[in-house]
């Protein structure tokens, strides 16, 4: 059985299905000195520190968190296990530190919501829906990153969420917080988590919402 970060904004249906296939689904308490709609969202408080289900999870300090951005993101690293992408200057210097132990290419982008717009899938693939961070990524590694539509997530008390928040890797699965088949380009993110090897997991009865990442932690024996 592992544990499964999520906000408390989690949408039922997706704690059920977790729960059925018999994981521990933790909430993550609010923080009060976060904005609303973003104040509960675990890849804000933690950072997993690669694809796979035994990747270990950097926990960080919330009360270093400020309510404005960037200073809100320095936890927000999208890691494969082979790439640790970020707004690096914003990175939390131990974070980074760990990064560099566990023999990843850095990745400077220019969005400190790295984690929220990328679906890693494993250590060289990953979805994003942000042009910037293609991009980079793909002149700056071998990586195979679908680009995808922005947009088209919903974010409590914002105009827009991101794909990555709405979404994350629980066992060879990846599993989507609502109706990925609203999404412009449903077809092509099926068929590039499949082509990986991977089963896209979706809950058809409500919207595609960003919840801060669907973060799995380890084996509990």
């Amino acid at each position: 059985m592992s544990t499964i970060y999520l906000s408390p904004a989690a949408n039922g249906r997706l704690i059920d299905y977790l729960t059925a296939h018999g994981h521990r689904c933790e909430l993550v308490e609010h923080y009060a000195k976060l904005p609303y709609g973003i104040d509960s969202h675990p890849d804000l408080f933690m950072c997993k520190m690669g694809s796979g289900t035994d990747s270990p999870i950097y926990f960080g300090d919330k009360k270093i968190l400020k309510n404005e951005y960037p200073k809100d993101t320095v936890y927000n690293g999208a890691c494969t296990g082979k790439y640790f992408i970020h707004l690096l200057s914003e990175t939390h210097p131990t974070l980074l530190k760990l990064s560099r132990q566990l023999g990843m290419k850095e990745i400077n982008v220019r969005q400190g919501y790295a984690k929220c717009n990328i679906v890693v899938l494993d250590d060289d693939s990953m979805i994003t829906g942000d042009y910037g961070i293609y991009q980079t990524i793909t002149r700056n590694s071998s990586a195979d990153c679908l680009l995808v539509s922005s947009g088209n997530v919903l974010l409590e008390g914002f105009q827009v969420g991101f794909i990555g928040g709405a979404s994350g890797k629980v066992g060879n699965s990846i599993i989507f917080h609502g109706n990925l088949m609203s999404h412009p380009d449903s077809d092509k993110i099926i068929a590039f988590i499949q082509s990986k090897g991977l089963t896209p997991v979706w809950f058809e009865s409500f919207p595609l919402t960003d919840i801060g990442s669907i973060i799995e932690e380890g084996i509990v024996k």
